[in-house]
C-alpha cells in the first residue's frame, strides 16, 4: 500500500493537462449526494449518483470506495482517483477538517481511510477548487492564462487557477472568497464570521432576507421571480446580493487581475437577470482599474466530478 509520504508527494505535484490516453475516476462528495464518474481524455463516462449516507464519515468512505470499485470493474485502466469534498482540508490535503453539510464529517482522515479501503493512492481536493480546475481546463475558462471560479449556491465557494494549476497559497486557503468580510457587523456565516460574502449574498442569505422582508417563507428562486416581476422588497434583497458579489469580483480583479471570472451554482442558474446585476456592479467598482470578464460556467453539475478526476493526475 502507498505510504503517507508517497501520498503527500503525489498531492504536492503540479496539475498536468489531460491527454486522450489519461483515465481517472472523479468523486464529488456533497451533503445530499455522492457523484462519481470516469474521465477518459476529455469525456466524462459512467456518471452516476447515490445519496450521501447520514450515519457518519466511515459510512461515507465505505460508499465512496464501493462506487470506485464498481467503476473500476467497467474501466480497469482507471487507476488514478481524485475526490472532491466541501469544507476546509488539512494543510497537507490528507484529511477534511469539517464539512458542515455532511453529518458527522469532522476531522476525517479521508486519504488514509480511502487508501486502506482501496489499496491505492487517492488525491483529495476541495470541491470548489476542483470545479475551478474543471472550468479552467475543459469549461468556460478553457484557454485562459488565469481564472477565478465562483459558485453561488447554498453557500459561496471559489477557486483560483493560474497556468493550469490550482493556486492554494501558503496555508492552502487561497481563494476562499465566500468567507471574505464584505459587511462588518453583518449576519454571521456558518464559519462564525460576521458579514462574510456568503452570509449576505448566497442562496441561503437571499432566501433568509426575502423571507424577513416579505414576512413569510420565501425560497431563493421565488425571491428572484418576484424581483423580476417588480416586487420592491424582493428586488431590493436580490439586487443587494448581486451588488455584493459584483463588488467582491471587482476587488478580486484589483488584487489578482485574473483573465476570466467564471460563475456557476444554483443561484447563477437564474440567468441573465443575475449575471447582468453582478456584471453591472463589477464594472462600476472596477472601472478605474481594469475591465472585468465574467463568463457563465459550462460544466454545470459535472464540474465537481470532472475537477476531482483532473486532480487525480497531480502525481504524474
Amino acid at each position: 500500500m502507498t505510504n503517507q509520504t508517497q501520498l503527500a508527494q503525489i498531492q504536492a505535484a503540479p496539475v498536468q493537462p489531460p491527454t486522450s490516453e489519461r483515465v481517472s475516476i472523479g468523486v464529488d462528495v456533497g451533503g445530499t449526494k455522492i457523484a462519481v464518474g470516469v474521465l477518459r481524455g476529455e469525456h466524462l463516462l459512467d456518471r452516476h449518483v447515490q445519496p450521501t449516507p447520514e450515519t457518519g464519515w466511515p459510512a461515507v468512505l465505505d460508499a465512496v470506495a464501493a462506487q470506485i470499485r464498481l467503476l473500476q470493474v467497467a474501466h480497469p485502466d482507471a487507476l488514478h482517483i481524485g475526490v472532491g469534498v466541501p469544507g476546509p482540508l488539512t494543510p497537507d490535503r490528507m484529511g477534511v477538517k469539517f464539512a458542515p453539510n455532511i453529518y458527522g464529517f469532522t476531522d476525517v482522515p479521508m486519504v488514509a481511510g480511502l487508501s486502506e479501503r482501496l489499496g491505492m493512492a487517492v488525491v483529495l481536493e476541495n470541491d470548489a477548487k476542483a470545479a475551478a480546475l474543471a472550468e479552467a481546463t475543459l469549461g468556460a475558462a478553457r484557454g485562459s492564462s488565469s481564472s477565478v471560479y465562483i459558485t453561488v449556491s447554498t453557500g459561496i465557494g471559489s477557486g483560483i487557477v493560474i497556468g493550469g494549476r490550482i493556486w492554494r497559497g501558503f496555508h492552502g486557503v487561497a481563494g476562499e472568497f465566500g468567507h471574505v468580510t464584505v459587511l462588518p457587523g453583518g449576519p454571521v456565516s456558518g464559519a462564525g464570521l460576521d458579514g462574510a460574502l456568503e452570509a449576505v449574498a448566497s442562496g441561503t442569505a437571499i432566501a433568509r432576507d426575502a423571507s424577513y422582508a416579505l414576512n413569510r417563507e420565501v425560497s431563493t428562486a421565488e425571491a428572484f421571480a418576484l424581483a423580476q416581476t417588480g416586487n420592491p422588497q424582493a428586488k431590493r434583497v436580490v439586487e443587494q446580493a448581486m451588488k455584493h458579489i459584483g463588488v467582491a469580483i471587482a476587488d478580486i480583479q484589483k488584487l489578482l487581475d485574473p483573465e476570466v471570472f467564471v460563475i456557476g451554482g444554483g443561484v447563477a442558474a437564474v440567468g441573465d437577470y443575475f449575471f447582468e446585476g453582478v456584471d453591472r456592479a463589477a464594472q462600476e467598482y472596477g472601472a478605474a482599474f481594469a475591465p472585468v470578464t465574467i463568463r457563465r460556467a459550462q460544466l454545470a453539475s459535472d464540474a465537481g466530478v470532472i475537477g476531482a478526476a483532473l486532480s487525480a493526475f497531480e502525481g504524474i
